[in-house]
């Protein structure tokens, strides 16, 4: 399983998401170009220590990650877009150990050719009145779920 960041605007939900990828050895696709200045300082300040055992990769474009996705398709499977415009529940739909979670913009969410792209769109059930729960707080969930299903948690040592 892995997690993608499309266009990401926040520093700390990045460096949030890069250091539970770090503790669930969970690989991430930072789609760029993101709404802030991407570099090392920045991320270990968002991220703190846990940079250096997070294993992602930068990707210039949308384009730039298809095509990297297209020529790994051992590694990347089908992209399941996390999204307030989802029809199905994250927790009904059932996840594959090669699935790629994909968040949107914090700002923006993913423009429609993304939409169209997934081959699932999912949402978090929550009460109506609210617009939307944290970007990283939502991945988290995802993740979680998926991770729970595909038993893809890292073990524990005994």
């Amino acid at each position: 399983m892995r997690l993608a960041l499309y266009q990401p605007d926040i520093p700390q939900n990045t460096g949030t998401l890069l250091r539970l990828g770090a503790c669930l050895n969970l690989p991430i696709d930072i789609i760029e170009p993101c709404g802030f200045l991407f570099n090392e300082k920045a991320m270990r300040r968002a991220g703190m220590d846990y940079l250096d055992f997070a294993e992602y990769r930068r990707h210039d474009s949308w384009q730039d990650f298809l095509a990297y996705r297209a020529t790994h398709t051992d590694e990347y499977g089908r992209l399941v877009l996390l999204t307030t415009h989802g029809a199905q529940s994250f927790v009904d739909f059932k996840f594959l150990p090669n699935d790629i979670i994909l968040m949107g913009r914090e700002s923006a969410g993913v423009p429609e050719n993304v939409h169209q792209l997934a081959d699932a769109r999912l949402l978090i059930p929550m009460n109506p009145n609210a617009r939307s729960i944290n970007m990283a707080v939502s991945a988290a969930m995802a993740v979680t779920e998926g991770l729970r299903q595909t038993n893809g948690f890292p073990k524990l040592n005994s």
